[in-house]
């Protein structure tokens, strides 16, 4: 994601308003992905599929958002420290809100723990890599 941001940017500098939009899509996937029947999403025959698109899903998510926060903050923070918590945060919060509302508004699925861990493992994996790549994010 971050190679395929630095490809698109070409070392331009992207308004903070295009990636808010961009982190915003990212949400709205999730939640639809997230919140849509179940029944209506082909099964695949792999173990732990469900804990690995969480996985996935959630580690877009913070990056996405890492790459705004670095933005909107910059000249604001003395670190980054703050854009990569902040979207941490944010990440696990939205995916204990998604598992919420899955078990309230939704038949065919129900809030599991599980999910939450794989949640916060994507989250934490994008924020080290999004450190691993921060030359490459200041550029864009």
């Amino acid at each position: 994601m971050v190679y395929c941001l630095m490809k698109l940017t070409n070392n331009l500098s992207v308004p903070k308003q295009l990636l808010l939009l961009w982190a915003l899509i990212c949400s709205g996937v999730i939640t639809y992905f997230c919140l849509t029947d179940s029944s209506n999403i082909p099964t695949v025959s792999f173990p732990s599929i469900d804990k690995i698109v969480h996985f996935c899903f959630h580690f877009g998510f913070t990056i996405s958002w890492i790459v705004f926060f670095k933005k909107e903050l910059k000249g604001k923070a003395p670190d980054d420290y703050k854009a990569y918590l902040i979207s941490f945060i944010f990440s696990v919060f939205f995916g204990i809100t998604i598992e919420i509302l899955q078990s309230v508004f939704t038949i065919s699925r129900a809030a599991e723990v599980t999910d939450i861990l794989a949640n916060a493992l994507g989250a934490l994996v994008g924020v080290f890599t999004a450190i691993a790549f921060k030359k490459q994010i200041d550029k864009i």
